[in-house]
């Protein structure tokens, strides 16, 4: 469906990390009208009483109707986007694009038919979807990492992550160890070997790759600083492929793509933050393969997907209102 009016635009979950950047990303875009940010408190708030740094650039309130929106974003917490689409009566023509876990690996949730939501991986099935899962952020930052390996079947030995990620990937919800005084000046694992998000990431690099993966182990590690994700990934190569081979294969697999690219040096997260973008770095060494993968959690790993499927899904450049610019200093 191409539109040819603006996209009136719902948020349910509105006042949360992944609500604020949706609220800041759809605010500069030039197809976009937000109708309603949902929240079960708030009602009648500023939204810039939550969200500060929007102070003077919008006038929204929030609200508990949802209005007839033409997309609605579920930034709810895991687990409670299949009760809000069961408590709340949709227009016919809403799509939905739900930033939870809920659909990601179960895709189909009454008559509703969820698509994995990865552009660079997806795209036609992005476009002609009305109901789309955004992926995880992790799960992002690694799946565009091995999808190249999958896709050619190089995916043969077991897999081996290292993956930190900033305070905002836990949500804004407090907890002991997302207070200052945890994070600060300290490092943490957590979740080892068993991240929420191992689920779509194995699914999905089995779809690619149409035979069984190896075993995904991955570490996640809580880093001390506010946002990004940065995941080094080590596994076996096929024999005698050299990292002239690899580059090759990653420059030909995304030569489409518009926010995934190869660097030729060493890549930091600074490049990333602030932007939809996903970096890679690749060495090779006596047959095992070491990929650096970099994005911001709350944007390409998040909020920035859902508008790059959101453009997809409506018809429009992909790119659209994601034209954005790292703070490298």
């Amino acid at each position: 469906m191409q539109y040819t009016k603006m996209i009136k635009v719902a948020i349910a979950g509105a006042t949360g990390y992944t609500g604020g950047e949706l609220i800041r990303i759809l605010l500069n875009h030039p197809h976009v009208t937000i109708a309603s940010l949902l929240t079960s408190s708030l009602n009648g708030q500023a939204v810039s009483a939550v969200h500060k740094d929007l102070y003077g650039d919008c006038e929204l309130r929030f609200t508990d109707t949802l209005g007839e929106p033409d997309v609605l974003f579920l930034c709810l917490g895991h687990g409670l986007s299949r009760e809000f689409l069961s408590s709340h009566k949709l227009p016919a023509h809403c799509k939905v694009i739900d930033l939870g876990n809920d659909f990601r690996v179960e895709n189909k949730f009454e008559d509703r038919q969820f698509v994995y939501g990865v552009p660079e991986l997806f795209r036609s099935d992005i476009a002609a979807a009305a109901y789309v899962a955004n992926p995880g952020c992790f799960a992002t930052a690694i799946i565009l990492a091995l999808a190249p390996l999958a896709a050619r079947k190089w995916l043969t030995g077991d897999i081996y992550i290292h993956a930190l990620t900033g305070a905002t990937g836990a949500g804004k919800q407090l907890a002991e160890t997302s207070h200052f005084s945890y994070r600060a000046s300290n490092i943490s694992i957590y979740k080892a070997f068993t991240h929420q998000h191992l689920g779509e990431i194995n699914k999905t690099l089995q779809t690619l790759s149409g035979v069984a993966v190896p075993k995904v182990n991955m570490i996640p590690v809580r880093g001390d600083f506010t946002r990004g994700i940065f995941a080094g990934i080590l596994t076996k190569l096929p024999a005698g492929t050299t990292v002239a081979q690899v580059r090759n294969l990653f420059r030909e697999f995304y030569k489409d793509a518009l926010f995934v690219h190869l660097s030729d040096e060493t890549v930091s997260l600074k490049s990333v933050v602030n932007t939809n973008k996903v970096l890679f770095d690749v060495e090779v060494d006596d047959g095992t393969l070491h990929v650096t993968s970099i994005l911001d959690n709350l944007v390409k790993g998040a909020s920035g997907q859902a508008v790059q499927n959101m453009n997809l899904m409506c018809g429009i450049a992909e790119d659209c209102g994601l034209k954005l610019k790292s703070s490298v200093f």
